[in-house]
């Protein structure tokens, strides 16, 4: 029962008390409806992410020492697709009482979008996704890379083109992945031909986007990686106007959030020599990756294949040579006003001991 104060009258206190409740009860409203419609949108989003697990990932950023779930990210081709599909690390961990949630994005930079959000643990890019991801604060460290990979991505052209080099580009509309490794590769590609990278219009699509661009004559261009680069090749006649042969490393880099690599070495340790089980039988099983990947990936086995037989497998420990490596590429976009501020690469990417 409310007791009046002194000089103020009951029936205002109550009025003043049924204001406040019919508010409370919008604002719950309010606040309920909003809830629901993230969980709705992220159920949505979840269930289109191919091969996901059924398990429930921790939200937001709730320390992954709680969790019974280990969150990975990974894209449409690589080591940790083949470690998907082949059930190794699912089987390990739930031995130990953990579930494996896996969680399919189109490129690098959105995986690093959802470590940055806190959405997973562990995932897998290429070289230029984490320096835009430091750039914007993500509390990612560098775990592993693969070993050098130029011959993995490249700037294509319709077979019709008249575009014959590189400096036929300037002034035409180049359609990339903003922020992904073959934005460095187009990069290095202008500087090598002597054009400004202001000169040319890009078009920031992801790969699926890209591609129908392409297809549609909507763009002169496209830098892409494998597997849609051989894929698009292969299907479309285009011509390879340059690769990553002799101006990039094109590396694949392992990711993990700081929290889990502090927190849960274990795992992370457990993910990585999985990664390298995968990698040993990979290396000399071409065929049979695409194989096992074609159901997965929607592509077919002759175009799988050829992309087995040209990357490189193995995990490697972050080196010296690793971190100036990346240490250039982000002075590279630094220079060009592409990322907002220099970058410590060593701060994220410590050489391994």
């Amino acid at each position: 029962m409310l007791t009046p104060l002194r000089g103020v009258r009951l029936p205002a206190i109550r009025r003043f008390w049924n204001k406040l409740k019919q508010r409370s009860i919008k604002t719950f409203a309010l606040l309920f409806a909003i809830s629901l419609s993230l969980s709705l949108a992220v159920s949505a989003c979840s269930s289109s992410n191919q091969g996901n697990s059924t398990a429930t990932a921790p939200t937001g950023n709730a320390s992954p020492q709680q969790s019974s779930v280990v969150r990975i990210g990974y894209q449409k081709y690589g080591t940790v697709n083949i470690l998907k599909a082949k059930k190794n690390l699912d089987e390990r961990l739930k031995a130990e009482g953990v579930s494996v949630q896996w969680l399919l994005f189109p490129a690098g930079p959105q995986l690093l979008e959802a470590m940055n959000a806190g959405s997973i643990d562990f995932g897998h890019t290429g070289e230029a996704p984490p320096i835009f991801a430091q750039a914007a604060g993500a509390p990612l460290v560098y775990a592993a890379n693969e070993p050098p990979n130029p011959k993995g991505e490249a700037i294509l052209v319709p077979k019709d083109s008249q575009i014959k080099d590189v400096a036929g580009l300037k002034g035409k509309t180049v359609a990339f992945n903003k922020g992904s490794n073959v934005h460095y590769l187009l990069v290095e590609a202008l500087k090598e031909a002597g054009v400004p990278y202001s000169d040319i219009k890009p078009a920031f699509l992801p790969p699926a986007d890209a591609r129908a661009a392409f297809e549609q004559g909507k763009v002169d261009a496209w830098a892409i990686w494998d597997p849609f680069y051989t894929a698009a090749k292969r299907a479309t006649g285009a011509r390879i106007l340059k690769d990553g042969e002799g101006l990039v490393a094109n590396r694949e880099f392992y990711l993990a959030t700081k929290t889990f690599a502090e927190q849960q070495p274990d795992r992370l340790k457990a993910i990585l020599e999985e990664i390298q089980e995968v990698d040993d039988w990979a290396a000399s099983q071409p065929t049979e990756v695409a194989k096992l990947l074609s159901p997965e990936l929607g592509i077919d086995v002759p175009t799988l294949e050829e992309v087995a037989k040209r990357r490189s497998y193995g995990v490697q420990p972050i080196t010296a040579e690793v971190v100036a490596y990346q240490q250039k590429v982000a002075d590279t976009f630094y220079e060009l006003k592409v990322l907002p501020k220099q970058l410590k690469i060593s701060e994220v990417a410590q050489v391994s001991k």
